[in-house]
């Protein structure tokens, strides 16, 4: 498509109504990202900061990368917001809201695409740049083009856009005495100097040096961190480092441990990392769910059984002691496990010798027990329903495995990580979460804990469309699929609460006062929720309180009715 006079850009209207200042919780939102409302004047000094203490090369590159990742994320919303518009006015959409943030005024001179020829040339005026007017300020007129972080988002929106590799040159700039600044981009691999451009959004030297460090140190850190064959625990929050350092100094003993915690918190996983710290790594681990098994059998299960010990018993077989032995054997829900079981448990603890079920040789085991309950066994003694000297035999060394709501820190890196396991398992590319969407997980108090984390994550991955950010409201349906959905103050998703009576009289006023019937009002209301969302259906559906699902249908009835 090629465009040798430029039409106007479109209104930016659909751009404004996304942006929603929410002062009660100090917060600016641009559609589901979070934005910040940054004084020129703080930027100036950064700028200066940055100048006289990394230098000039440095600071470029370091403010072209902060550009350019401030254009990838205005990408993402190009093509929701104007999904059936012309390609140029999708494309805008990029040029408006920078002007919209504030940081220079666009207007386009060229626009030229085709892609199968892997043909692009764009090329566009800006005035008002604020880092030109910076950049002079501080340092006085300049020999070199000065609009870097301006420059990266131009070359990052672009690139997001059209999903290839896409550099822009400032080809004048204000800050070398010219009225305005012009800039061109083009297709990577049509600048003949590509690699030269391209390296300048490579971490620069200093970054370099500090990233291999971190790398290292992270290293180093992996190397301690609890892992299992999965890989290591992830976590960096106080209450989940002191829950590591208490498995790490078991792990060089041979000590029975105690975990406990709510059920989803992920007990399995920490007795598989000790298991593969210990010194009995290259031994088997043995894992038996004690609530899983009927009564009469768990007896069995754990200690074996002989040659005709019950009916249906045609061999003689091991139990699950024997199969653990030099290894690792895990108790889960150790609560549940009943009296007469819990006797032998005990004996088997004391003397490590095991008796098979209809049998009387005794057999020495080898095994390293971990226990693991969301059970408070102290008060199933007191009910009669766990023995004493048991809980006295287990409680050794106990280690509670924290919540997931006392592990605010960490929930971001669980939900990258998961998120990443899911997109691979379902074949998805999604660029994250939106802000809202991580305000939203830190403020829920996940009483499934990472259970419950896992499942909201993979149903995220499984609704968002391909490239898009995952957002609140595909992770809480509970909260969204009744009613409309904000997030309060804390952060926290909430329902939208319902007009009071006298509001609902005075509409109902108006609505008799407006001649509508109900079915006309709510083509309109759905008509304006969509006109103000600028065609985002989510959006929309979102602003009315629906699902997207539930939308859609309703303008297939509208525009049925509109048929004549």
């Amino acid at each position: 498509m090629s465009a040798p006079s430029m039409p106007p850009l479109p209104s930016d209207a659909d751009l404004r109504r996304l942006v929603h200042f929410s002062a009660g919780d100090g917060r600016i939102w641009l559609s589901g990202q979070r934005m910040v409302l940054v004084h020129a004047a703080a930027l100036h000094a950064l700028r200066r900061e940055l100048m006289g203490t990394l230098g000039r090369a440095q600071t470029r590159r370091l403010l072209l990368r902060a550009g350019y990742a401030s254009g990838e994320r205005d990408a993402l919303l190009a093509r929701q917001v104007r999904p059936d518009a012309p390609l140029l006015d999708v494309f805008a959409v990029g040029p408006q809201l920078h002007m919209l943030e504030g940081a220079v005024q666009v207007t386009p001179l060229a626009f030229e695409i085709d892609e199968a020829a892997g043909h692009f040339l764009g090329q566009f005026r800006w005035d008002h740049s604020w880092e030109a007017e910076a950049q002079v300020r501080d340092f006085g007129p300049q020999e070199e083009p000065a609009c870097w972080m301006l420059l990266g988002y131009a070359s990052g929106y672009t690139s997001a856009f059209f999903k290839r590799s896409v550099l822009f040159k400032e080809v004048q700039c204000a800050a070398c005495g010219h009225d305005h600044c012009r800039i061109e981009g083009r297709f990577a691999e049509a600048w003949p100097d590509s690699e030269a451009m391209a390296r300048d959004y490579d971490p620069d030297s200093v970054l370099v040096q500090l990233d291999e460090l971190q790398s290292q140190v992270q290293t180093l850190r992996t190397q301690l961190q609890p892992a299992d064959e999965l890989g290591p625990l992830i976590g960096r929050s106080r209450a989940f480092e002191q829950t590591a350092a208490l498995l790490r100094k078991a792990a060089a003993t041979q000590v029975t441990v105690l975990l406990t915690g709510e059920t989803g918190v992920g007990k399995e996983r920490f007795a598989r990392a000790l298991h593969a710290m210990g010194t009995r790594a290259d031994k088997p681990f043995v894992a038996i769910n004690c609530a899983a098994l009927p009564a009469e059998l768990i007896e069995s299960e754990l200690f074996g059984a002989e040659k005709g010990a019950y009916t249906g018993a045609a061999s003689a077989r091991m139990g699950r002691f024997e199969r653990a032995h030099g290894g690792t054997l895990m108790l889960d829900e150790l609560g549940e496990l009943p009296l007469p079981a819990q006797a032998k448990l005990l004996r088997v603890l004391q003397t490590g010798e095991i008796e098979r079920l209809g049998g009387h040789e005794a057999r020495r085991v080898d095994v390293r027990v971990v226990a693991a309950t969301n059970v408070d066994l102290e008060q199933a003694v007191q009910e009669g329903r766990f023995r004493r000297d048991l809980l006295y035999r287990l409680n050794i060394y106990p280690i509670r495995i924290p919540p997931l709501r006392e592990r605010a820190d960490d929930i971001e890196l669980l939900a990258m990580h998961l998120l990443q396991k899911y997109a691979v398992r379902h074949g998805k590319r999604l660029a994250g979460f939106t802000d809202r969407a991580l305000l939203a997980m830190r403020a829920h108090a996940w009483p499934g804990n990472v259970r419950e984390l896992e499942n909201l994550i993979e149903r995220g991955v499984i609704l968002t469309p391909s490239d898009e950010s995952v957002d609140a409201d595909l992770l809480f349906p509970h909260i969204t699929m009744q009613a409309g959905a904000t997030v309060n103050a804390r952060g926290a998703l909430e329902r939208t609460v319902a007009a009071p009576a006298h509001q609902a009289a005075s509409l109902y006023d108006t609505l008799l006062h407006s001649g509508l019937s109900l079915e006309a009002l709510e083509d309109t209301l759905i008509r304006e929720a969509v006109a103000r969302a600028g065609g985002n259906l989510s959006a929309a559906a979102r602003a009315l309180g629906l699902t997207r699902p539930q939308l859609s249908y309703r303008l297939s009835r509208l525009n049925e009715r509109a048929q004549p």
